[in-house]
């Protein structure tokens, strides 16, 4: 992968990067949620 190519917009050096960053949030949820037993928004207490 080139990562002298843009970092913003639809590249695919941002592309994987916005992936990847998605795939961290989403197992951060599910460990938030295995440990608290609540689920993200009841722990931000948004519900």
């Amino acid at each position: 992968m080139n990562s002298s190519g843009n970092f913003f917009g639809f590249n695919p050096f941002a592309e994987a990067w916005s992936g990847r960053l998605a795939m961290v949030g989403f197992y951060l949820a599910i460990a938030i949620e295995l440990v608290t037993g609540k689920g993200v928004l009841h722990f931000w207490g948004l519900m």
